[in-house]
């Protein structure tokens, strides 16, 4: 109706699943039998319709200089391993690698069944379909792509052996993890700006960042 109006596009946007994860969450294909995470190179409209208007979606957003689309996080389920843990992109640019590790590093904090050590970053060939390597390579160095995997069953706590079973408050418990990880990582930009203020003598040393080296390790080496 003319009388409604409507925001502008936010930066964090979320995507309806572009396969029927939501009907079948076990299997690894649409029902034509297409794994839809290995054709966002060159989704056919008629084939693979949902993710094509998916890429469509993030394509126009990409271009829209309204639009900031900082991040893409692609969740999955994983049926061999334990946890919760990210894939990530490989980049040439050292400063491009070191941004990229911080929303993990961040979350891993958050989350005691998310694991850092099963957390990798590659660019293998086999890869290169799925919505990570190629959104990884069509956005610019400002955005940051992702896989977030969650076992199908257990996940194991830091100091303990003993696996904990996933239920449905836990995957629901990792969300709002994520959820905080993007609070914590705005909350950082926002130091890491006032560092660099710093850093160019138009404002006092704070106290508080300082404090916050130790814990937050070279979460800053990149903007030095």
């Amino acid at each position: 109706p003319p009388s409604l109006s409507f925001p502008p596009p936010a930066p964090l946007r979320p995507a309806p699943p572009p396969d029927w994860s939501s009907l079948a969450p076990c299997l690894l294909c649409s029902l034509m039998g297409f794994d839809l995470n290995r054709h966002w190179q060159d989704p056919s409209p008629w084939a693979h319709p949902t993710l094509h208007a998916v890429k469509q979606l993030i394509v126009q957003m990409n271009q829209d200089p309204k639009v900031s689309l900082e991040f893409y996080i692609d969740v999955h389920s994983h049926s061999t391993m334990m946890n919760g843990f990210m894939y990530g992109n490989v980049f040439e640019e050292e400063g491009r690698v070191q941004r990229q590790a911080v929303f993990p590093r961040l979350l891993c904090h958050n989350a005691p069944d998310f694991s850092l050590s099963s957390t990798s970053f590659n660019r293998d060939v086999v890869k290169a379909g799925t919505g990570r390597r190629f959104l990884g390579g069509l956005l610019d160095d400002t955005s940051y792509c992702y896989t977030l995997e969650v076992s199908f069953y257990s996940y194991v706590t830091a100091g303990s052996a003993t696996p904990v079973p996933y239920t449905e408050d836990g995957y629901m418990k990792l969300g709002r993890n994520v959820a905080r990880t993007f609070l914590d990582y705005y909350k950082l930009s926002s130091l890491v700006c006032t560092f660099v203020y710093m850093i160019l003598g138009r404002k006092k040393e704070s106290p508080l960042f300082y404090s916050m080296l130790p814990s937050l390790g070279n979460l800053f080496c990149f903007h030095s």
